[in-house]
């Protein structure tokens, strides 16, 4: 849990990644109103211009593909703050199709968007928060990180790897006063599907709306929770998977 040092103090800094567009902007629109002073980083110069203007953010554009850009991202926040007091760590791409198809320049791309960059963020940004004891990180998985998507294979193996970096530099930090909160989103009615190349057209589960994402993302900000799942069911999947793992296999295949 991030708390002002004083009561009628803003809650702090917040460097939020993919917020040009989907859950990143809405969790800017969220952490603006709720009083924070916000980072806002994205590849989008236009729209990430946008959700600047009415959150009254800085724009940070940054392209997390390369180590460069995680690494000027960083410089750059904390030139522009000084320091930083959260992590929202939401930019990701996917790619949807057979592993074997898939072209290996996207294999690169994922795995860096989506899993080194946000540990690239944390290796930069932690240490001031650990000196000031005080700052929390939001790094946002999936429910492909839980149990592995057919078609999706290296954005499951990203997602994977993030919660197990979640959980890890938890137990570092714990007593610290720098709170570690890992979001496992099932499907959210954001660009990414038709960006990955894939749009989602089933009926079940219904996407839930980024706004309500963000909504209990901040909400988790506020109470410094460690673990979120959105929807809630989400949790279940993961553990059939490690209790039962033939069984859960036989339903995955059967139900998609």
């Amino acid at each position: 849990m991030v708390a002002s040092p004083h009561p009628n103090a803003p809650p702090g800094v917040a460097l939020v990644t993919g917020a040009s567009s989907g859950i990143g902007a809405a969790v800017a629109d969220c952490l603006a109103a709720n009083g924070w002073r916000l980072l806002l980083s994205g590849r989008d110069v236009g729209r990430l211009g946008q959700v600047a203007a009415r959150t009254g953010g800085l724009p940070l554009p940054a392209d997390l593909a390369t180590a460069a850009g995680v690494d000027r991202l960083a410089s750059d926040a904390l030139a522009a703050a000084g320091h930083v007091d959260l992590l929202v760590a939401a930019a990701g791409v996917g790619w949807y199709g057979p592993f074997t198809a898939m072209p290996p320049g996207r294999v690169a791309e994922i795995l860096m968007v989506d899993l080194a960059s946000a540990i690239g963020l944390v290796q930069r940004l932690l240490p001031q928060m650990l000196s000031r004891r005080r700052g929390q990180v939001v790094l946002t998985g999936s429910i492909a990180g839980s149990v592995g998507v057919g078609r999706e294979a290296v954005y499951s193996a990203a997602k994977a790897g993030l919660g197990a970096f979640a959980e890890a530099v938890r137990y570092e930090t714990r007593g610290t006063g720098v709170g570690i909160t890992h979001v496992v989103i099932g499907v959210a009615d954001t660009p990414f599907f038709a960006r990955r190349g894939a749009p989602y057209d089933r009926t079940r589960p219904r996407p839930v709306p980024p706004d309500q994402v963000a909504s209990l993302i901040c909400k988790a900000v506020r109470r410094g929770r460690e673990d979120i799942y959105i929807p809630g069911w989400t949790r279940l999947p993961g553990l059939i998977r490690v209790t039962a793992p033939s069984l859960y296999r036989r339903l995955a295949v059967r139900f998609g």
